[in-house]
């Protein structure tokens, strides 16, 4: 039987449209747009600030070398988000719950602590690049572009009061804005397409500083917030207990992960491709940073490829910070069932970008910190995520195939491995 569920009158009809599309059975392209939004939330992790400075270093150094990591890293994404979707789909809880329920409370309490940590993490990058974004885009300092951000972030949470496909659909506003920024940049660029062609579909490696940054694009692909999150929207659709319905829905969510990673994928390629052509091409091959990039674009390209690259990172780290945000009211919620108000969520979690800001850390050098916290959170959001999705008792008819779960062993394997490497590299190989 189904239930209604919470969502404002304002929203009712995409709710009355995704009970009707779930009835239906054809599958229809109408049907499909009401499904549409919770991937696009959770993608926003996967082109956040945090990715600027990677895909950057990797597009200058190497040029277009290592687009085909950009390609390998899009695919284990699509199949980690699939896999957390699939979990809220058949059990009805988050994967934060799931671990509540399923572990013993030491594990629990270890799990949340660690989890908190890397929300706290993922707020400092994205925050930082909100600011960056606003300080490159209108000269202020960094502590006013601080300013500025966390209130424009409050704003844009705001909206949620009028219901939540509301925010999902200014969050996709700004997944738009990043993404039609990177359009013109690559317009702008004019990049070689034989070269784009061969460097996405042909692996390769030419150094070891190569394989430390192709770590650092698969590695920092998969965020642990963004599984965590993924599960949990899926909470707020349409709630059935109808088999046939869960799976039709699962089969929606499918194609909402498809086009949203896909778009992630391909702006992720763009910041790598713009390097490649702009900086690489031009014998600027040691831009290594945010603001390097920023300055170097103009003489290059003019005043208005660096304008449009701001407007992009000040909409990548707004998104982020949202998203961020409601990732971290997920864990807290799914693992001690504790609730704060978000403004207060909000408040504390900004509190160590504004330490980092006030004490004047190199923005840049902060970003790559918060990897590394990111990269220890990693394994512990992968592995419970495959453990519980291989389980019939809790996935019934949704349960993962054999080679569903080898794949995703293989891609866990993998990512962790990288993150692993990683790690090291920056405690111990400096």
């Amino acid at each position: 039987m189904d239930q209604a569920t919470d969502e404002p009158h304002a929203v009712r009809p995409t709710i009355a449209a995704r009970s009707t599309a779930l009835s239906r059975l054809r599958l229809r392209i109408a049907g499909i747009v009401p499904f549409l939004g919770p991937a696009f939330i959770a993608g926003v992790a996967y082109m956040d600030p945090g990715n600027f400075a990677t895909n950057i270093e990797a597009g200058s150094g190497y040029g277009y070398t290592l687009l085909w990591v950009v390609l390998m890293s899009n695919l284990m994404a699509m199949l980690i988000q699939t896999l957390s979707a699939k979990l809220g789909i058949a059990t009805g809880r988050n994967l934060a719950e799931l671990c509540r329920e399923q572990f013993p409370r030491p594990v629990t309490f270890s799990l949340w602590v660690l989890m908190e940590l890397a929300a706290m993490a993922t707020d400092l990058a994205e925050f930082i690049g909100a600011a960056l974004g606003l300080r490159l885009l209108f000269g202020m300092s960094m502590w006013l572009a601080a300013i500025v951000a966390a209130v424009a972030t409050f704003l844009i949470l705001g909206i949620e009061r009028f219901g939540f496909r509301r925010l999902e659909l200014v969050i996709a506003a700004m997944v738009g804005a990043v993404t039609g920024c990177y359009v013109i940049e690559t317009i702008l660029d004019r990049p070689s397409l034989p070269e784009v062609l061969h460097g996405t579909f042909v692996p390769q490696i030419p150094d070891a500083q190569a394989a430390l940054l192709a770590c650092g694009i698969l590695g920092a692909t998969v965020m642990p917030h963004a599984i965590f999150l993924h599960s949990s929207l899926m909470q707020s659709r349409l709630a059935t207990r109808d088999p046939h319905k869960l799976r039709r829905l699962f089969r929606f969510e499918q194609i909402d992960i498809f086009v949203a990673m896909t778009i992630a994928g391909l702006v992720n390629a763009a910041m790598l491709v713009m390097a490649a052509a702009t900086f690489h091409a031009s014998g600027h091959g040691d831009i290594a940073s945010i603001e390097q990039a920023h300055e170097t674009l103009r003489p290059l390209l003019g005043s208005a490829a660096s304008v449009v690259f701001a407007i992009s990172l000040l909409a990548s780290g707004l998104s982020s910070t949202v998203v961020g945000t409601m990732a971290g009211q997920t864990i807290m919620q799914g693992f001690i069932h504790r609730r704060i108000p978000i403004w207060v969520r909000r408040l504390v979690t900004l509190a160590p970008s504004f330490v980092v800001i006030l004490v004047g850390a190199d923005p840049t050098r902060s970003l790559v910190i918060s990897q590394v916290v990111l990269s220890f959170a990693l394994p512990f959001a992968i592995l419970p995520l495959i453990l519980f999705t291989r389980r019939r008792d809790l996935m019934g008819d949704l349960v993962n195939r054999r080679a569903t779960t080898a794949a995703a062993v293989v891609v866990g394997t993998v990512i962790i491995g990288l993150n692993v490497f990683l790690l090291w590299q920056l405690l111990v190989g400096g």
